[in-house]
């Protein structure tokens, strides 16, 4: 501002005005987008043990991790270049779909199961509801050639973003070549998921000693390691095993879950057990979304009756829950949300800006 200028109090909001807007352009442009090396350095957190996915022949760098940030997040790799990974797997729901009980797709179709979220992907050794997929490199391609989902062919991906200028120069960045092929496009998609890692919870502060529990929270944390913590095993609150809950099938999906790809009867009906982190954010819950609330979930595991089929032995060990049980795992089940992880500045749209 020029020494001496006497500017009126009408001017004067202008100019504050202006400078706040400017300052928030600087603020998005030169620091919210920046991923230096440090941004992707792979932190293990104390007490996970040694994730199956690590990055061996995919080397993490700022620029892998961008170009895996934009084609996760651009609809570019549908067929009707209308849905994105990001249209199902969404930040503000700790990247699961917001709501709605079963994915949506490409012309408003409806697919079979409910959206998982996306975190913690480098300790899982399978993915989907039915371990279909064994490698994080290899999990996209099952939405993006879905026919209710992405239904793009991965050739038609590589010739879309041949076309597009911006993409030959973000491949040269990322590779030091501006080819576009299949194996580049996995491994950054892999880069960006890979590094969603969610381990800052209240939880996790309670076990390193930075925070305290109500008796509540504390009361729940002893209920869920005595009834629940046989297949949601901490600190990642999953097992990785594949279990009949007891859920009744729904009759109009006619979804066999693992059965469905191992061929075996005796895995009829059995599905992932999810990891619990965020299970605050990722609502509706279960395979088919059945549950809206999270009450609704510790009221079906609260009453042995409700169990169908050949439920696993671990659902029944569970027994009858008090109410006051129920609010007590309740009050510790929502401290295991991680809004660092949420709101992760490095997860964010780049589109948005």
């Amino acid at each position: 501002m020029v020494k001496g200028l006497k500017i009126g109090m009408k001017n004067k909001a202008i100019v504050i005005l202006l400078l706040v807007c400017a300052a928030m352009l600087g603020f998005t442009t030169n620091n919210y987008f920046v991923i230096t090396k440090e941004d992707v350095v792979l932190k293990i957190p104390k007490g996970f043990p040694k994730p199956y996915y690590k990055f061996k022949n995919n080397k993490l760098t700022p620029e892998v991790f961008l170009l895996g940030r934009k084609l996760f997040y651009d609809p570019i790799l549908s067929k009707d270049s209308m849905i994105s990974c990001s249209f199902c797997h969404q930040r503000i729901a700790a990247f699961a779909h917001f709501d709605h009980p079963l994915s949506h797709g490409i012309n408003g179709l409806i697919g079979k199961r409910n959206v998982p979220p996306l975190q913690n992907l480098i300790w899982q050794n399978s993915y989907m509801w039915d371990g279909g997929v064994n490698n994080l490199e290899v999990q996209p391609v099952s939405p993006i050639t879905n026919p209710v989902e992405m239904d793009e062919s991965i050739a038609h991906v590589i010739t879309k973003l041949q076309r597009n200028p911006s993409y030959a120069a973000e491949f040269r960045l990322a590779f030091n070549d501006p080819e576009i092929t299949s194996e580049r496009i996995l491994k950054a998609l892999a880069q960006f998921t890979g590094l969603m890692i969610s381990a800052n919870s209240r939880y996790d502060k309670y076990m390193d000693g930075t925070d305290t529990f109500s008796v509540s929270e504390k009361n729940g944390l002893e209920l869920f390691r005595a009834k629940c913590a046989s297949c949601h095993e901490e600190p990642l609150f999953t097992d990785n095993s594949y279990r009949n809950n007891g859920l009744k099938p729904d009759t109009a999906l006619k979804d066999k879950g693992r059965g469905m790809i191992t061929g075996l009867e005796f895995d009829d009906y059995k599905f992932r057990v999810p990891s619990l982190r965020n299970i605050e954010m990722t609502y509706p819950y279960m395979h088919d979304g059945r549950f809206r609330k999270l009450k609704d979930v510790l009221n079906f595991y609260g009453s042995p009756e409700n169990f169908y089929g050949n439920a696993a032995k671990e659902v029944y060990e569970i027994g009858k829950l008090s109410e006051q049980d129920k609010k007590d795992l309740y009050a510790f089940l929502l401290t295991l949300t991680d809004k660092t992880f949420i709101y992760d500045k490095r997860f964010i749209d780049p589109f948005m800006h």
